[in-house]
């Protein structure tokens, strides 16, 4: 994966982590986490712009030794949880391969985190450039919460 970006809503407000790639090669968020509300388009698109920018710094795997960060995002919310905050949150990602931005929006898994679901996934068409799907990731998000109330 070229680029990824990660993406949660709760409460109107967005959060945008920074997606660091483990050694092992999977994707956790770290800090910095930007939050904005999804109304100030201005700042969202900044915000994600700021994410991508940064890029995917390489971070050691977790082990049982060292112990699973908690997640990051949840230090900006109000709730004692993950399985509080992703009960009435929602999550996009935005991601780049092979020169194709893909946009999905993934669906609350019936244990807890998140799953795909390709019925809510859109590909923009080739030579599409950054701002163009980050423009329609903030149209998806601001559809979603409008007809939602996310």
């Amino acid at each position: 994966m070229t680029m990824l970006c990660h993406l949660y809503v709760r409460n109107e407000t967005a959060y945008v982590p920074t997606a660091a790639k483990t050694q092992a090669g999977y994707y956790l968020d770290i800090e910095p986490v930007e939050v904005t509300p999804i109304s100030d388009e201005e700042s969202l698109m900044g915000a994600i712009r700021r994410s991508i920018d940064r890029g995917h710094p390489t971070i050691p795997t977790p082990t049982r030794a060292t112990g699973f960060p908690k997640p990051v995002v949840l230090a900006y919310v109000k709730v004692r949880s993950l399985a509080d905050f992703e009960k009435d949150a929602a999550y996009w990602q935005l991601h780049k391969e092979d020169d194709l931005f893909r946009i999905e929006q993934w669906k609350r898994g019936e244990q807890g985190g998140w799953l795909p679901n390709p019925p809510s996934s859109e590909t923009l068409p080739l030579g599409a450039s950054v701002d163009d799907a980050v423009k329609r990731l903030i149209d998806s998000v601001q559809s979603v919460a409008s007809n939602h109330g996310t």
